[in-house]
């Protein structure tokens, strides 16, 4: 490599680093409670679990259902609904002013099996609504996401940067060294080297997919576009339909699951809002293992005759945008994979709390050179 391009990859190196360091720490932090959420809630009894009855106990309709969790709410309309991650027997709907997307909305749990209201959870309340909300879009809503969508970018430009630097800077030590009879700047350089390497992968996988999650909402008002426009044309001189023209909710959903056998709902889009149209319910249908659980096929069904229109398959961005999700938090591999993912994020605010720690600390180039012990042009890791 030549001293100008060695130059080149130290200031991106240095700049994609200090410009996105302190927002990746705050993810990293804010991430950390967020990869336990399920467990936390059981710790913190705020996990919703259906009461225990004898199996093969009989439900009722999901007309009961929604009619039960509309009654807690009469002023609001019924957005989405979806069963329990683990059962059937448990149902959650959300229930928002207008089908329009808002961050105000109320969740009800029901009973599928008798139809009562269990609980009312609240999901916008809270410390770990505080850390999904940081961790997302820093309470500022699309803009916020794309912003920290930038700073992702920034993250891998400084990964890939930090691995074509560190094989010149570690010409004359031994892979992984950790020079402890320096002084403390160049042991904690040793160290950001060191977990920076280990991490690699880790934070490349985890950065990509952060700033893939933070174009959800773009992908998806794309695919409405450039998909679902086409099949909901024939419609498009028809009025909306109202809740009282719609045909029952439950021959819609037993029309969607004889068009998916072996599937079960993922959750339900009502008419009018993000995930269907005005003049369908929508059923997201999803697979039992680990990954076909993540492949969704939307079934749409017209709201009035509870005949399926169509099952478009979803496209690939979106398709790894679902693969994404699970992925960025270590759900897929249970709680060994979680522990995996936290200890790998700490060893991420390590690397990241170190480099800022070399940026306020540093000294002039040729000097730190000398001490390090290192030769090449002015290399200076800064995280």
């Amino acid at each position: 490599m030549t001293a100008r391009q060695l130059k080149t990859w130290t200031w991106l190196h240095k700049w994609s680093s200090l410009v996105c360091t302190v927002f990746m720490l705050l993810l990293c932090l804010t991430g950390l409670p967020l990869i336990f959420h399920h467990e936390i809630g059981h710790l913190l009894g705020t996990e919703v679990e259906p009461a225990p009855m004898a199996a093969g106990t009989p439900h009722v309709s999901l007309d009961r259902i929604l009619q039960a969790a509309q009654a807690r709410h009469p002023d609001r309309v019924v957005q989405f609904s979806s069963p329990h991650e683990d059962t059937d027997d448990l149902w959650f709907v959300t229930l928002t002013p207008t089908p329009a997307p808002t961050d105000d909305f109320r969740s009800v749990a029901v009973d599928a099996r008798t139809g009562a209201v269990v609980a009312e959870p609240r999901f916008d309340t809270g410390f770990m609504w505080v850390m999904l909300k940081l961790h997302v879009d820093l309470f500022a809503g699309l803009p916020g996401k794309l912003f920290l969508g930038l700073m992702g970018l920034l993250l891998c430009i400084a990964i890939v940067s930090g691995v074509v630097l560190y094989a010149p800077f570690m010409r004359k030590l031994d892979f992984g060294a950790v020079r402890r009879d320096k002084s403390p700047r160049v042991k904690w350089l040793d160290l950001h080297n060191l977990l920076g390497i280990v991490t690699l992968v880790w934070a490349l996988v985890v950065g990509f997919t952060g700033v893939v999650n933070t174009w959800a909402d773009l992908l998806i008002k794309y695919w409405q576009y450039a998909e679902i426009s086409h099949i909901v044309a024939p419609y498009k001189d028809l009025p909306v339909v109202t809740p009282a023209e719609r045909a029952p909710v439950q021959a819609a959903l037993q029309a969607a699951q004889a068009r998916t056998p072996g599937q079960r709902v993922s959750f339900v889009a009502y008419p009018g809002t993000a995930f269907s149209s005005p003049h369908h319910v929508t059923f997201f249908m999803k697979g039992g293992t680990p990954l076909t659980a993540r492949l969704l096929q939307p079934v749409m069904v017209d709201a009035r005759t509870a005949q399926v229109t169509a099952m478009p398959r979803l496209p690939w961005y979106l398709t790894a945008l679902l693969l994404s999700q699970p992925l960025h938090f270590g759900d897929y591999g249970g709680l060994p994979m979680k522990v995996i993912w936290a200890l790998l994020d700490i060893a991420t605010i390590v690397v990241l709390g170190s480099g800022l720690y070399l940026w306020f600390k540093r000294r002039a180039p040729r000097t730190l050179r000398d001490e390090a012990g290192v030769e090449g042009a002015g290399i200076q890791p800064t995280g």
